[in-house]
């Protein structure tokens, strides 16, 4: 019997030491500008990675003054758009309403980063493509550089591949570990947490 738990933490310290620190201190700079400019940042991803853009909402809005939203919020206009339009430009759909413009920035959170080739999250693929073409910068913390967000955005931090069984929990939870280094950043917090 292994142990998994041991296992777990393991690949984690490997994460820890392999992930690129230069590019979370390079988008840390980009988000600082970000708000200089007065620009907003949406946050995209799917299934857990949903979750995770809420959370990250909150800490960039609260914690960074950073205007941020995430379309995964309103789940009545995401399944309408879902059901109306189709799943793939849900995403895409909700920023043209928003108004994206080049002083915005989508940060994706995701494990592949959208694949249109295997038919994987490829309303990430149309949202990339749809915020490249209005000038807008695209941000990542993904599971996979061969992925759509990674070979497109601006600035992706892919979360090293230490145990291939593992891409989807380690991924997900190293977004989690990357978000909250940035919005506790100096270059970025702005006020403090309570605790």
């Amino acid at each position: 019997m292994t142990n998994h738990a041991s296992d777990f933490f393991a690949e984690s310290t490997a994460i820890c030491a392999q992930i690129d620190l230069a590019k979370i201190e390079t988008l840390a700079r980009e988000l600082a500008a970000l708000r200089d400019r007065k620009g907003r940042l949406f946050l995209i991803g799917v299934g857990g990675s949903a979750g995770n853009c809420s959370h990250a909402v909150n800490d960039f809005r609260k914690l960074c003054g950073i205007e941020a939203y995430s379309p995964v919020d309103n789940v009545s206009e995401l399944t309408a758009r879902a059901n109306d339009e189709g799943w793939d430009t849900i995403f895409a759909g909700w920023l043209e309403i928003s108004r994206l413009n080049a002083n915005d920035a989508i940060l994706v959170f995701s494990v592949g980063g959208g694949d249109v080739a295997r038919n994987v999250s490829t309303n990430i693929v149309k949202a990339v493509d749809f915020v490249k073409a209005r000038g807008g910068k695209v941000f990542g913390v993904v599971g996979k550089d061969s992925g759509h967000t990674a070979q497109q955005g601006d600035v992706v931090v892919v979360v090293p591949q230490v145990n291939p069984d593992r891409v989807t929990p380690l991924s997900e939870a190293f977004q989690a570990v990357v978000w909250h280094c940035l919005v506790s950043h100096p270059l970025l917090q702005v006020k403090k947490t309570k605790w």
